[in-house]
């Protein structure tokens, strides 16, 4: 997954295999059924060419940890101690970038008791929109595990 992330645009299996063969020795056959499993789990979209399929990402890099993120917070029993606890881990750099996020964040919010323009209702607001593409769509029956992370067999880092 972490190749078809980093190229941005629709991958050959070829493509990945020669890009893993510069690390590791690897399979063709293993390249392509990661592949497939990342298409049967909804993660990447494919589209014939020849006698070939081109895959692609469902979602970004960053919408697939935002769901994660979103994930593990909702499972916790107290989210304010969660957070607490996980600004707590990070690096200078990682708060600096939470504090920019919240910044573009508060930008795209209305002022509290502002009135909201006529067009904008509760079901779709500007704060909500980025979220609607945070998770790929799964297949049925299907979709990632909970833990699973997309493609851990085929670059061998997990990511």
């Amino acid at each position: 997954m972490t190749r078809v992330w980093e190229w941005n645009r629709p991958v050959t299996v070829r493509e990945v295999l020669e890009d893993l063969q510069k690390e590791r020795s690897i399979a063709y056959t293993t390249v392509m059924t990661v592949l497939d499993n990342l298409h049967q789990k909804g993660w990447v979209r494919r589209e014939a060419e020849g006698r070939a399929y081109r895959y692609e990402a469902v979602s970004t890099r960053a919408a697939y940890a935002a769901a994660l993120m979103n994930e593990a917070w909702s499972a916790s029993d107290n989210p304010a101690a969660a957070l607490v606890a996980f600004f707590g881990m990070m690096s200078p750099e990682q708060r600096h970038a939470l504090r920019d996020a919240v910044r573009m964040v508060q930008v795209d919010e209305p002022a509290e008791g502002a009135e909201q323009p006529a067009e904008e209702t509760e079901e779709s607001t500007p704060a909500e929109e980025p979220a609607a593409e945070a998770a790929p769509e799964p297949a049925a029956e299907a979709g990632p595990a909970e833990g699973d992370e997309p493609g851990a067999s085929a670059t061998g880092k997990g990511r």
